[in-house]
C-alpha cells in the first residue's frame, strides 16, 4: 500500500473514460472522484466534508471507506496532506455517513416531486413492462428478499438491467419520501438517478456494518 502524502486535488487520468480521479491522501490509491469523498480546511481550521466538491479552497481526498476515514482523523492524515494543523473529530466518519444519507434522501424528494420517482412493487412492475422502464431500482435493505427478487425478474424478462441501489433502510425511505417504511422504489434515467448511484456506492462503503 503506498502511503506517502498526495498533493491536494492533484488530478489524473482514471483510464475508465469516466471523469478525473484523485489520490487518497490515507492509501495513495487514484481512483475515480466517485469513490472518494472530498475535505477541505473549515473557517477555523476544522476539516469540512464537501460531498458535492464544489466548496472553495484546496482539496483534500480520502476513499470513501470507514476504515479509511477513521484512519485519516485518528493518524493526522490531513494535517500532513495539508502541511497544516487541521482539527478533525473521531467521529468523522459517522458523520460523513449521516450527510451522505441526508443527500440521497433530498435527491429522492426531488425525483419524487420532479415526477421521476415510481413506489410501489405494482407500480414499478407497470412501468418496467412501459416505453420509459425505470433505469434504477431503489429497495429497503431491511425489505423481504422475495419482493426484491420478482422485481428483478420482471426486469429481466423484458431485457432490462436496472441498477439496484440497496444500502437505505426502509425507515430511511419513507422518511426521504414522507410515507411510511417504504420498500420499492425506482427512478427513471437522468442526472438525479446517475448521482444517487455514485452516492449508493460511497455510502456502502462508509457504512458501518449493520448500521443500516
Amino acid at each position: 500500500m503506498n502511503t506517502a502524502p498526495a498533493s491536494l486535488d492533484e488530478t489524473h487520468e482514471d483510464g475508465s473514460g469516466d471523469g478525473r480521479a484523485r489520490r487518497c491522501i490515507v492509501t495513495g490509491e487514484v481512483l475515480p472522484e466517485a469513490q472518494l469523498i472530498r475535505f477541505v480546511e473549515g473557517p477555523e481550521g476544522e476539516v469540512v466534508p464537501d460531498l458535492a466538491a464544489r466548496l472553495p479552497g484546496r482539496g483534500l481526498w480520502v476513499r470513501a471507506d470507514r476504515e479509511a476515514l477513521e484512519k485519516a482523523a485518528a493518524k493526522n492524515h490531513f494535517s500532513r496532506a495539508a502541511k497544516k494543523p487541521l482539527k478533525a473529530p473521531a467521529e468523522l466518519a459517522a458523520r460523513v455517513e449521516r450527510l451522505l444519507v441526508q443527500r440521497m434522501a433530498s435527491d429522492l424528494g426531488l425525483a419524487r416531486r420532479s415526477g421521476n420517482l415510481i413506489l410501489g412493487f405494482d407500480q414499478i412492475v407497470r412501468a418496467l413492462e412501459g416505453k420509459s422502464p425505470p433505469a434504477v431500482l431503489v429497495e429497503a435493505s431491511d425489505g423481504a428478499a422475495d419482493g426484491r427478487r420478482k422485481l428483478l425478474a420482471a426486469a429481466l424478462a423484458h431485457g432490462l438491467r436496472p441498477k439496484v441501489l440497496d444500502c437505505l433502510n426502509a425507515a430511511e425511505l419513507g422518511l426521504a419520501l414522507g410515507r411510511e417504511n417504504v420498500v420499492h422504489a425506482a427512478l427513471k434515467s437522468g442526472q438525479l438517478a446517475e448521482r444517487l448511484q455514485v452516492d449508493a456506492g460511497r455510502l456502502a462503503g462508509v457504512r458501518a456494518a449493520g448500521g443500516n
